[in-house]
């Protein structure tokens, strides 16, 4: 009998020792499993947050070239002269380091470099031939060009951004990634992007620059070797295994999340380790499984035994439960902070984007209708007096004028929504006339400030434009002159008409303080400004509309003063 028994509590405890593990094991996968659920969240989180912040970087340089394209300084350097283009090798040199772009040239109508930000370095680009690369190929076809690839001189990959000027001249920004590889490093684990191909091309690793992530054909493998100047494509050093990867030589995996590809067909790929904490946390999981399923076995044997030991029992496991529901309580709420943060980054950048476009259109508005607003509210006030003597013919005139004015507020923020649309509007035969008279109707007020003298001009004369869009850039060149003569004696403001056979110059003259030399380089350039209430959008928007109507507005050189001119095709 005490054989048996013996054997009995033998066989009991090695059951209890089996189901104990048993439970463990159970346990410590489930929450391991859920642990590495929740990790590789926060990495495809992290992934698509790192892969916004590098379509933003690139978006920004995708504006420089699109901005310079039609810089009357690129236009004067791709049309010849030495002069013009040393002018233009400065000029690049200190946008390039405002920027913080890698380097930026113009390339003329033959293919060859004829100004850079890196002039005055030992590797020029100055008098290279850029026939044979892609980006300008693409961008003389259709008019703007990307392309990653190595530089021929320096051998540093950037991604090429490119644009044709209005001369058939191609301007071009190279944008490398050094900073956002060393950033990327920063944050640990591993990242890289990979092209259509599956090629990297960005990594937190340089090693890994033009390795392929997966089996590509020969005729790929060649196209993509010849359009980036790779040597050669290098062996992956690494498998992707689903949600993980396995670095070559290596044990163990790390996870691993992709982002859908981009606009360039460019996808975003990060790795990290398990962080150390769900080891401890499967480990702790599983000895609480395992506690509890000792403690249920003590219990059990407890009954059999004394009463006093099962409520021990019981009372340990009570406080063992407790303690562990409060750390995992604890944690959950850590976590569900870290993704609330995460989550108003995300919507920051997302308002700050809304805001930032928000404001430009807001901008243009407000500058384009406060001058008729300002010419309603002189008319009212003229009214008011005139009703007070009695001429109602005079307050008769008035009224007309503001209907017309607010008719023409209409009109203007109607173009201004045709502003987003590129090319909308009417343009068609106008009498060059009407236009000045439109112009001196906004600003009847405040031409009755200076002596404003306009040649005679014949209602014969007419050019090809839009009538409300040619106005507000006249008026915007009035207004500018007149805030500029604030502080002038006897200030003057002149319109002076060149007219040849196909075309009508229109010049706005006044004999001002004139435009200083610093701000007239960059005269045209968006939030550029030489007044401390300036928003620096007017002369931006004018020459834009300049453009879209088939004419030009330049600055012309001027001892006393500033002097602009608007250049229309004339109407034989």
């Amino acid at each position: 009998m005490r054989s048996l028994g013996r054997t009995w509590w033998i066989g009991w405890i090695l059951g209890g020792l089996l189901l104990s593990a048993a439970m463990a094991a159970a346990v410590g996968r489930f929450v391991e499993q859920r642990a590495q659920a929740e990790s590789l969240a926060k990495i495809e989180s992290d992934a698509r947050l790192r892969q916004v912040l590098l379509t933003s970087e690139i978006a920004r340089f995708r504006l420089l070239p699109l901005a310079l394209s039609d810089d009357r300084d690129v236009v004067a350097a791709v049309r010849g002269g030495d002069a013009a283009r040393r002018a233009l090798d400065r000029k690049l040199a200190a946008l390039a380091q405002s920027t913080s772009a890698s380097v930026i040239y113009v390339i003329g109508r033959d293919g060859l470099a004829i100004a850079a930000s890196n002039w005055d370095d030992p590797q020029s680009f100055v008098g290279n031939d850029y026939n044979f690369r892609r980006y300008y190929r693409d961008a003389v076809r259709t008019g703007a060009g990307t392309q990653f690839a190595l530089g021929t001189v320096s051998r540093r990959p950037g991604l090429y951004l490119s644009r044709r000027t209005a001369d058939g001249g191609v301007v071009v920004v190279k944008l490398e990634f050094d900073r956002i590889e060393s950033e990327w490093r920063a944050a640990g684990g591993i990242t890289f992007v990979t092209d259509a191909a599956g090629v990297v091309l960005i990594s937190s690793d340089p090693r890994w620059r033009f390795a392929t992530t997966r089996p590509i054909e020969p005729a790929v493998a060649a196209a993509v070797r010849a359009d980036s100047g790779a040597a050669a494509l290098k062996r992956p050093p690494f498998a992707i295994l689903d949600d993980a990867l396995r670095l070559n030589g290596q044990r163990g995996t790390l996870q691993h999340a992709v982002t859908p590809a981009g606009d360039e067909g460019w996808q975003v790929h990060l790795a990290m380790p398990l962080p150390p904490t769900i080891g401890s946390a499967v480990r702790t999981s599983a000895l609480a499984a395992a506690a509890v399923t000792l403690a249920l076995i003590g219990a059990l044997w407890g009954l059999r035994e004394r009463s006093r030991r099962r409520a021990m029992r019981t009372i340990e496991l009570e406080a063992a439960v407790a303690d562990r529901t409060s750390a995992l309580r604890t944690e959950i709420e850590e976590r569900a902070a870290a993704e609330a943060r995460a989550a108003e980054l995300r919507e920051g950048l997302r308002q700050a984007n809304r805001l930032a476009a928000l404001g430009q259109i807001t901008a243009s508005v407000a500058h384009e209708t406060a001058q008729p607003v300002a010419a309603i509210r002189n008319y009212v006030a003229a009214a008011r007096q005139l009703l007070m003597r009695g001429d109602m013919r005079a307050v008769d005139d008035n009224l007309g004028a503001i209907a017309r004015l607010t008719d023409r507020i209409g009109l203007v923020t109607a173009e201004l929504r045709g502003f987003a649309r590129k090319g909308s509007g009417t343009i068609g035969p106008i009498r060059l006339a009407d236009v000045i008279d439109g112009a001196r109707l906004i600003l009847k007020e405040r031409l009755s400030e200076v002596t404003f003298v306009v040649p005679p001009i014949s209602d014969e004369l007419m050019v090809v434009a839009g009538r409300v869009r040619l106005e507000q850039v006249l008026v915007n060149l009035l207004q500018n002159a007149i805030e500029a003569l604030a502080a002038t004696p006897d200030p003057c403001i002149a319109i002076e008409l060149e007219v040849e056979a196909e075309m009508v110059s229109l010049i706005v003259a006044d004999n001002g303080p004139g435009i200083d030399p610093d701000v007239a380089e960059r005269i045209f350039t968006p939030f550029v400004t030489s007044r401390e209430t300036g928003l620096g959008l007017g002369l931006v928007i004018a020459q834009d509309i300049m453009t879209d109507l088939g004419g030009t507005l330049r600055l012309l050189p001027s001892e006393r003063g500033a002097r602009f001119a608007l250049t229309l095709r004339r109407v034989p």
